[in-house]
């Protein structure tokens, strides 16, 4: 039995360079969010793209991994800051996701900068959009934050 089932349907009208699509998830979380092929690979103009939405869920993969991976070390995280760049390019005449970069910044107290690497490396294997990203060339690069002074 599967862990989570989550859902999303996108209705395109149109040729590719002249058409539209339309998304909106299941839990109603994103709800008639536009698309457009212009939007994936020129400006987006305030529409998305499947790679934006690779970066989003890469992200907010990544963040809950490394909280749960701290957790583990017995370590609170105060916060995680995580972005996510997905690169669509073309490989053998073919669009392709090649990579996604994740910078970390962190506010963590009771950790150095060693053994949060360490953490994150964990996280990084822990990952399921990380795993499912495996053929793509994954960066992270994480950067422990200096305790803030009273």
């Amino acid at each position: 039995m599967a862990i989570a089932d989550r859902t999303s349907r996108t209705v395109w009208e149109g040729a590719l360079a002249s058409g539209k699509g339309r998304l909106d998830s299941g839990s109603g979380a994103l709800t008639g969010l536009d698309v457009t092929w212009a939007a994936r690979t020129e400006q987006p103009g305030g529409k998305t793209s499947p790679e934006e939405l690779a970066a989003a869920a890469h992200s907010s993969c990544f963040s809950m991994a490394l909280a749960l991976k701290l957790g583990e070390h017995q370590i609170e995280p105060q916060r995680l800051e995580v972005a996510a760049k997905v690169t669509l390019d073309e490989v053998d005449g073919l669009p392709t996701i090649v990579s996604s970069e994740l910078e970390i910044k962190a506010a963590v107290e009771g950790i150095d900068a060693a053994d949060f690497q360490k953490v994150v490396d964990e996280a990084a294997a822990l990952c399921p959009v990380s795993r499912l990203f495996a053929g793509a060339k994954i960066s992270v690069n994480a950067q422990l934050l200096a305790k803030e002074s009273a």
